[in-house]
C-alpha cells in the first residue's frame, strides 16, 4: 500500500483523459458529485481521471467497514492522495459484525452511509468505478441464477439509488467500457501502489470464483459482455416503453385497480404491468418466479394473492385489491 511520492512527475495519458471525458460528459449531471474511492486500483483510477478532467466538480468518500485491520490505513492512504491534490475527502467509519452474508450487509451499509454523506454535502450523484470486467462477472452470476432481461442487462451507466427506499440519488458508472487491466495500468503509471483487499482473492465468494474462471483463459471476450449488456439494456427500455402503452388500459379506483388484460400480450409485458400494480399498492418487490406464478394463475381465470395484493381474474377485467390482513 502506498501513494505517489513524486507529485507532478506523472501525468495521465492524454488519450485516456480524453476517453474518460467523453464517457463522463455523456452522463454528467449539473453540480458536484461524490466519488466512492476505497483505495483499490479501480477507484483510484477513477479519482485520477476525475482530477484530470473535472478537478472542481467532485469530492471523495472512503468507507471503512471495520472488518479488516488494514482498512483504516487504506482510508488514510486515500486521504493523503486527496490532500496532495487539494481534493476534499471524508472517511466514513462503520462497525459491521463478521458473519453470514457479510459482503451483502457491507454493501447495504456502505451505500446507506454514502447517500447520507452525499445529502449532507449537497452532492447531486454518487460515482463508482464499476468497469467492464465487473459487468461481465455480474452477467455470468445472473445467468447462473436464471435472471431475466432486466437482470442480464447488468449495471447501467446511470441508475437511481434506493438507500433509503425513497431516495432517488443517481448512481453513475462512467467506467463500464474500461477494462480492469487498463485501470491498473493507469494507477501504476501514476506511481501509486493501490491497496489489495484479500477478500478479492477469497474463493468462498461467488464473484471471486466467477472472476477466477473468467480470467483463467482467453476464451471469453470481456468487451463483448459489455456490448451485450448495453444491447439488453436497450431492449429493457423498449419493454418499459411498451408497458407505458399498456398502462393506459389499467383503471385505478379508490382502493383497487382493474386491467382488461389482452390475451395476446406477451408474458414479459404482462409481468411488467403486474409489477407496476404491486408498486402502486406499495407491495414489496416479488421474486421473478413468484410473479410468473401469479400471472399463470390469473391467465387461468383464478384468484391469487402476492405481496398483500389480491388478483381476481374470474371475470373480465381482472381486479386487484389489497388483501385482508390474515391476523384479523
Amino acid at each position: 500500500m502506498g501513494e505517489r511520492t513524486d507529485q507532478g512527475a506523472h501525468r495521465l495519458n492524454p488519450a485516456a483523459a480524453a476517453r474518460f471525458a467523453a464517457s463522463w460528459n455523456a452522463i454528467a449531471p449539473m453540480g458536484k458529485v461524490g466519488l466512492a474511492v476505497s483505495g483499490g486500483p479501480d477507484s483510484l483510477a477513477l479519482l485520477l481521471l476525475f482530477h484530470e478532467v473535472a478537478p472542481r466538480n467532485f469530492r471523495v468518500v472512503t468507507v471503512d467497514h471495520g472488518l479488516r485491520p488494514e482498512s483504516a490505513d487504506e482510508a488514510a492512504m486515500v486521504a493523503r492522495i486527496c490532500a496532495e491534490r487539494s481534493i476534499a475527502h471524508t472517511t466514513l467509519t462503520l462497525s459491521l459484525a463478521k458473519g453470514s452474508a457479510v459482503q451483502e450487509r457491507a454493501r447495504h451499509a456502505r451505500y446507506a452511509a454514502m447517500v447520507q454523506w452525499a445529502h449532507d454535502h449537497g452532492l447531486v450523484a454518487l460515482v463508482t468505478a464499476h468497469h467492464a470486467d465487473d459487468q461481465a462477472e455480474t452477467m455470468v452470476m445472473r445467468l447462473n441464477r436464471g435472471a431475466g432481461l432486466r437482470g442480464l442487462a447488468g449495471m447501467r451507466p446511470r441508475t437511481p439509488l434506493g438507500y433509503p427506499p425513497d431516495t432517488l440519488l443517481p448512481l453513475l458508472r462512467p467506467l463500464l467500457r474500461w477494462r480492469r487491466s487498463e485501470l491498473v495500468e493507469l494507477v501504476e503509471n501514476a506511481g501509486i501502489i493501490a491497496a489489495n483487499d484479500p477478500s478479492n482473492h477469497d474463493l468462498s465468494y461467488e464473484r471471486v470464483r466467477i472472476r477466477d474462471l473468467m480470467t483463467s483463459n482467453n476464451t471469453l471476450e470481456i468487451q463483448g459482455f459489455a456490448a451485450s449488456a448495453q444491447h439488453l439494456a436497450d431492449a429493457d427500455l423498449a419493454l418499459d416503453w411498451a408497458t407505458d402503452q399498456l398502462w393506459t388500459d389499467v383503471t385505478p379506483a379508490a382502493d383497487s385497480f382493474t386491467w382488461n388484460a389482452p390475451d395476446h400480450v406477451p408474458n414479459a409485458l404482462s409481468l411488467r404491468v403486474l409489477e407496476r400494480i404491486l408498486h402502486a399498492f406499495a407491495a414489496p418487490t416479488p421474486r421473478g418466479s413468484e410473479l410468473v406464478r401469479w400471472l399463470e394463475t390469473l391467465r387461468s381465470a383464478g384468484v391469487s394473492t402476492l405481496g398483500g395484493v389480491k388478483g381476481d381474474a374470474r371475470n373480465r377485467p381482472w381486479r386487484f385489491t389489497r388483501a385482508p390482513d390474515r391476523r384479523t
